[in-house]
């Protein structure tokens, strides 16, 4: 009797974001239609819907507010936040949802030949909520998700810049001293950007004594090679089978490359700041399932918490497929008749910010997982072309139905 009670004194919002306007309507548990209007999608739009919520909650004597909007990118976040945060509001057990479009595509296929308008997408959203399809999942925790989804986009976009100034640069390393990428197992280690910068040319290398080379190199490592001489030795003899330029090129090959290692620097650093900033952040979101996703071996803080950003509530997701989907972790299949393809191409329609964590977490899991390397290098022989890719993606695949299982379970991965 005391739920009756109080669904019949909520106020149902359903709010259909667009990037200049958000469709505002209310209703109460009788599907009774209490407001319906368009207003600006401004910081005065968002005032005037907060004020027209407190005149309804007073006008019909109601108590609590449940607020559902769609994931919209940005545009659902100024208006969300701002009424998970607002003081007034919060007088009225005000609790807002951002929930999965998926959602509402299908709830509203129980409604027989509805009209694709902004009045009924919000109308369908508010009757979520009076429906109660909202209880499972988690409230929008307005500036706290927002503050880690900024910061692992974010730190997204400066590792692809980080990335492209390094194929950049290796296209003039190459230029410069074509075998240098024989030498060591990081292009861009401490030494290997000492002796590009050192060594103005080939000959340069060639002509240095291989006593204070084997010197330059004991000095840029401090000490971490097993043998100076050694690494000396094999700088020397990748420089002799190297192309040589004419003098004339060397200028503006070191120039470029002095200025792409700045940019490199820089990048590399800022890496560290937003990794500082995401494991301060994601403390505040939400710690059980940040608990959970650190428990699998190989997946750190940072993508972890890329993770959990984007999916925002896992009880969105009916199974580990529909994850999967929404991250475009999906293949179509090419048959024809009796044929089958071999290849065939990831979606890649989904959320491309989960698809690149969840990517790179399967990358760290088939290294510390057993069962994963066994599972990568399984799909890895299965083909000839595209092999890497393709059992890194059937892998992520496989981390999926993980993931969405100890996260719907809340359980520490054994």
């Amino acid at each position: 009797m005391k739920e009756g009670v109080t669904l019949n004194q909520t106020l149902f919002v359903g709010i259909d974001v667009a990037k200049l306007t958000n469709h505002v309507y209310c209703l109460n548990l009788n599907r009774d239609k209490l407001l319906s209007t368009n207003i600006p999608n401004t910081q005065d739009g968002a005032n005037q819907i907060e004020s027209l919520l407190l005149k309804l909650l007073e006008k019909y004597n109601l108590t609590k507010v449940i607020v559902i909007l769609e994931s919209t990118g940005v545009y659902s976040a100024h208006i969300a936040t701002y009424l998970s945060a607002s003081k007034y509001l919060s007088l009225f057990e005000t609790k807002v949802y951002i929930i999965n479009p998926k959602i509402s595509k299908n709830y509203r296929k129980s409604f027989a030949d509805m009209d694709k308008t902004d009045p009924k997408d919000a109308y369908v959203l508010a009757d979520i909520a009076r429906v109660g399809r909202c209880n499972e999942l988690t409230p929008f925790k307005g500036g706290q998700r927002l503050a880690l989804e900024r910061l692992t986009r974010h730190r997204l976009h400066i590792a692809e810049k980080l990335s492209n100034e390094k194929v950049y640069a290796l296209n003039n390393v190459f230029l410069k001293f074509s075998n240098f990428e024989t030498l060591f197992s990081n292009n861009f280690g401490t030494t290997a950007v000492d002796l590009l910068l050192e060594y103005k040319s080939i000959d340069d290398i060639i002509n240095s004594s291989l006593e204070d080379l084997a010197d330059f190199v004991a000095k840029s490592s401090k000490n971490r090679f097993d043998s100076s001489i050694d690494v000396a030795t094999n700088i020397q003899k990748a420089a002799r089978a190297s192309y040589r330029l004419d003098k004339v090129a060397y200028d503006p090959i070191n120039l470029s490359l002095a200025s792409s290692i700045n940019v490199i620097r820089c990048y590399q650093n800022e890496l560290k700041e937003i990794d500082n900033a995401i494991s301060n952040q994601i403390a505040g979101f939400n710690h059980d399932h940040f608990q959970v996703l650190t428990s699998i071996p190989g997946i750190g803080k940072v993508y972890a918490a890329g993770i959990l950003a984007e999916i925002a509530d896992i009880n969105q997701f009916d199974s580990h497929s529909a994850l999967a989907k929404y991250a475009g972790i999906t293949w179509r299949k090419n048959q024809s008749g009796k044929y089958t393809a071999d290849d065939t191409h990831m979606t890649k329609t989904g959320n491309k910010y989960l698809r690149y964590f969840l990517m790179e977490a399967a990358n760290l899991a088939r290294i510390n997982i057993p069962e994963y390397r066994d599972f990568y290098h399984k799909k890895f022989n299965e083909v000839t072309t595209h092999q890497h890719k393709r059992a890194l993606a059937l892998t992520a695949r496989k981390l999926i139905r993980l993931i969405f299982g100890l996260l719907s379970t809340n359980r520490l991965y054994k």
